[in-house]
């Protein structure tokens, strides 16, 4: 009896572990996976593989979304910080507080001079933060190599956030900076850029600036976050590669604070909803990770626009994350950099840019 019990038991165990290892699928598509193993990229680069867990590890002492904001703000800064005195040793800039039309900004300049092809272009940047937190050192960070590397002048804007403020009070703030800049600038030689809530931020500024009926900038770079909600495979598949306990539950950019009485499908905060605006969209430069939770959005923006006729440009960066390129070390981020600089010198003060 005993004999043929030890095999009865095997095979049970084999069937319970099969069935414990072997995704089910529900009508509508969902998966059921039972854990599993998701080894970091070969693909990446040696420096981004031994920087990942030093990264989640970090990301894991960061407060949660609804902490208290001044402690959320104090983390953040400190944290920027330290990634912009480390970009500003690799990229040098001088740098300075200004007023621009009564909003605070941060004007990046490099520090061996803006080069004569760029004297009459400028660069606005919109910084990240969940539109929470990220003034000033999140701008720095953004800006410095961009600054540095492309010659260029760049205005960093400390645009209103929540939970002070709802939306649109940084579109607001934006518009004003843009119209003051129009008075020295063409709308040509200008560009708009933006991370994370910055890159969303950058769609809903275009579109009032096209509701407005505001000349376009000559370029924008919607980068790790654009013209469409959060939702899609990457949502669910980039926060279990980045370590994300299960079961997993996106965030939505209208839960956050700064959206609080908004309708998700007003196209001020999603421009991806009105083809008519988004046809009137300048070029448009889209960058993500494939561990980004906001890669599926990025890649919606872009097919959008294309349908639309705008041109584009999209990067993917294999194993990157989410704003990957705030730490200036990795030879991918130091690649993202090289491609924005490139990407508006080819379209800021082109004449055809604004055709609208």
């Amino acid at each position: 009896m005993i004999r043929l019990l030890v095999p009865l038991m095997l095979v049970i165990a084999g069937v319970t572990a099969a069935q414990e290892t072997t995704p089910r699928v529900e009508a509508d598509g969902t998966i059921q996976a039972p854990a599993a193993t998701l080894p970091y990229s070969v693909l990446a680069s040696p420096e981004a593989r031994r920087f990942f867990p030093q990264m989640l590890a970090a990301g894991g002492k960061a407060p949660p979304i609804t902490a208290p904001i001044e402690q959320s703000r104090a983390f953040y800064d400190q944290l920027n910080r330290d990634r912009a005195a480390r970009m500003a040793k690799r990229y040098p800039v001088k740098t300075h507080h200004d007023t621009i039309a009564g909003v605070g900004v941060d004007v990046i300049e490099p520090a061996q001079g803006i080069t004569p092809r760029n004297r009459e272009r400028v660069l606005i940047n919109l910084h990240g933060g969940a539109f929470l937190w990220g003034a000033h050192s999140g701008g720095l960070v953004e800006s410095i190599p961009i600054a540095s590397l492309g010659r260029i002048q760049v205005i960093s804007v400390d645009y209103r956030q929540a939970p002070e403020h709802v939306f649109p009070a940084a579109s607001e703030d934006v518009e004003a900076v843009y119209r003051e800049l129009l008075k020295h600038h063409k709308a040509t030689d200008i560009g708009i850029y933006g991370c994370s809530a910055g890159g969303v931020l950058t769609g809903e500024a275009v579109a009032r600036l096209i509701d407005h009926k505001l000349p376009v900038p000559g370029a924008i770079g919607t980068f790790c976050g654009s013209l469409v909600n959060m939702e899609g495979d990457s949502t669910y598949v980039a926060p279990l590669l980045n370590g994300a306990p299960a079961p997993i539950q996106p965030l939505r950019i209208e839960q956050l604070p700064y959206f609080k009485g908004t309708n998700a499908r007003d196209p001020r905060v999603f421009p991806g909803l009105s083809p008519a605006w988004l046809a009137q969209f300048p070029p448009t430069l889209l960058i993500s990770g494939t561990r980004d939770m906001a890669l599926s959005s990025v890649l919606r923006s872009q097919a959008l626009l294309d349908q639309a006729g705008v041109p584009t440009e999209l990067h993917v960066w294999e194993g990157m994350w989410h704003s990957f390129f705030s730490d200036p070390e990795l030879p991918e981020s130091q690649a993202a950099y090289t491609v924005i600089v490139k990407f508006f010198d080819r379209h800021l003060g082109h004449p055809e840019a604004v055709v609208h």
